[in-house]
């Protein structure tokens, strides 16, 4: 039997923890190991639990979302982070996406939505909620208009990106090794200027390069 995904749920309010860890404790394949609340105690309960998705509130006191998110990423790399929030505030999008989030949900989604991305993440696909898609793409509306320099392999590979599909996958789906794969993934995001897929999502989708 495959073992659970083990999710630590991190927000200020001790209602909100407990809304969640009721909704996903109905899903067999996923366990809550934790609930911190804050960033500090997030990231001592990263150190004993070893979670394999962090669900991350961004508005907190003393060390926000964005703040633990990036130190998550930098300490514990394999460990997944999606923003959970009421927000969507541009910056905010923008700032937990660059901190490492693979994905930006609002606090409104289903139990089924949530648990469907929490299952994305621990398999490296991005969720991003639309909301969060548009501010992306807004974001880099102001950009101009340049020529990427993108391979028709490396377009091919970010059509796939955007489908969702994570590295293993792509790899599969276009008959290569992984290591291409990410290759082609890495040469994408550098010559987007983007830092992660959700970024290079928005911008391919913006500039219609897919």
């Amino acid at each position: 039997m495959t073992e659970p995904i083990r999710v630590l749920i991190v927000d200020d309010h001790a209602m909100v923890r407990r809304g969640l860890s009721v909704f996903l404790k109905t899903k067999p394949d996923l366990l809550v190991v934790g609930e911190a609340g804050g960033g500090r105690e997030a990231l001592v309960l990263c150190e004993q639990l070893e979670p394999d998705v962090v669900l991350m509130d961004l508005i907190m006191p003393e060390m926000d979302g964005v703040a633990t998110t990036r130190a998550i990423r930098e300490r514990w790399p394999h460990m997944q982070v999606i923003a959970l929030t009421s927000f969507q505030e541009h910056e905010l999008v923008q700032g937990v996406l660059k901190a490492g989030a693979i994905g930006y949900l609002l606090k409104n989604i289903s139990a089924d939505e949530l648990a469907e991305a929490i299952r994305s993440a621990h398999t490296g696909r991005s969720t991003l909620a639309p909301e969060a898609l548009r501010a992306l793409v807004q974001s880099t509306s102001a950009a101009e208009s340049r020529n990427f320099g993108l391979t028709a392999r490396e377009q091919e590979v970010l059509a796939l990106l955007v489908k969702g599909l994570n590295n293993p996958d792509i790899a599969e789906r276009l008959v290569v090794s992984r290591s291409t794969a990410k290759a082609h993934v890495s040469n994408i995001l550098s010559k987007l200027g983007v830092s992660n897929r959700g970024e290079a999502i928005a911008v391919a989708l913006q500039k219609k390069l897919v």
